[in-house]
């Protein structure tokens, strides 16, 4: 059942992100819908654009979050214990995504996944520990640490993986142009890189970068992060928690270390970037929580865990929070678009 439930969602994870490399990078794939809100003197109208960043985002994240839920009600973890210490990560990572970026990049419209991670990690074990202190008075079963942090560390992993797609469809967080690159960069990456098209894509406009060939970092990120996800799943499944976090964090903050290298876009200031800065402190407090003795749990059982999908109030839960993920990140602040309506006469 273990091995059925890992290759299903390898399937389905790598359609998705094999589909996303192919078109995301096309101007036709950055924006998804525009809404309408302020009349012209001409008669036409500016829009709001929403962005397939958003949309992939948001899903991204669901995917993450529904895959940590299934994994920690396989583990038999009390869900609403799980659920409150989602909903108030949560509530601390979103406004720090824009938070941080403001105050590393000194940027009002912009986002940073690894600063909202760095927060969330800081945050996660004191949350964990207030949430365990309500569900002990009221009765219920406490929180097993080494359980929750292995799998919220998986669903992180995940979800910045798939979200990299995000990134190619908005041209952000974009690699060095190949022509500047040592001669086996060049080789490797020749046949697979990224040319973004459309003046609103960011490696366009921030970097002047339309028509080069760049090295695909938002692609590699994602293939690395989500195997790295399955991986850690499948140490999940035989109770190897530590081993599950460890393994999540450790590839995924020292590939941010490095791939920083890789990148072309604006880090913030100085040699070695906030960023960086921020990954390499989280390893050694990574290193301090794995300290923790694993759970003595009944080995999870995953068709326990898929069971999740027919509880309405998760279900609910994940719909409610993409929506809000959806036009939190969505909803574009740097770019605007001109809308003018016209009737088609011979449709009358």
């Amino acid at each position: 059942m273990n091995m059925l439930f890992l290759s299903s969602i390898f399937l389905l994870f790598a359609l998705f992100i094999y589909l996303g490399c192919a078109y995301l990078p096309g101007e036709r794939w950055q924006m998804l819908a525009i809404i309408p809100y302020k009349k012209r003197e001409d008669a036409s109208w500016e829009g709001i654009n929403l962005t397939y960043y958003g949309f992939l985002v948001a899903t991204a994240s669901i995917f993450a979050l529904l895959l940590s839920l299934i994994l920690l009600k396989a583990a038999g973890a009390f869900l609403p214990g799980v659920l409150a210490v989602v909903g108030l990560l949560f509530a601390l990572c979103i406004p720090a995504a824009r938070f941080m970026a403001r105050i590393v990049e000194k940027k009002q419209y912009t986002f940073t996944i690894g600063g909202a991670f760095f927060c969330g990690l800081l945050a996660t074990p004191v949350i964990v520990m207030l949430v365990n202190q309500v569900l002990v008075k009221t009765g219920h079963p406490a929180l097993h640490m080494s359980v929750l942090l292995a799998a919220v560390s998986i669903g992180y992993i995940l979800g910045e993986g798939l979200g990299r797609l995000g990134c190619v469809s908005f041209g952000c967080c974009y690699g060095k142009p190949l022509k500047t690159c040592a001669p086996l960069t060049r080789k490797v990456y020749s046949h697979l890189s990224f040319i973004f098209t459309g003046t609103t894509k960011k490696a366009v406009y921030e970097g002047g970068l339309e028509g080069e060939k760049l090295i695909p970092v938002q692609a590699i990120t994602c293939i690395l992060y989500t195997i790295t996800a399955l991986i850690s799943t499948g140490c999940f499944l035989h109770q190897q928690y530590s081993l599950a976090f460890v393994l999540a964090l450790f590839v995924s903050q020292i590939w941010r270390i490095y791939s920083e290298t890789l990148r072309a876009d604006f880090r913030g200031f100085g040699k070695i970037s906030a960023y960086q800065k921020m990954s390499l402190a989280s390893i050694p407090i990574a290193v301090c929580l794995t300290l923790l003795p694993d759970a003595q749990t009944s080995a999870p059982d995953i068709g326990q865990g898929i069971a999740i999908l027919k509880e309405p109030v998760p279900m609910i839960f994940l719909q409610v929070l993409w929506v809000i993920l959806f036009f939190r990140f969505g909803k574009s602040m740097v770019t605007r678009s001109t809308l003018q309506f016209d009737i088609v006469h011979k449709h009358i």
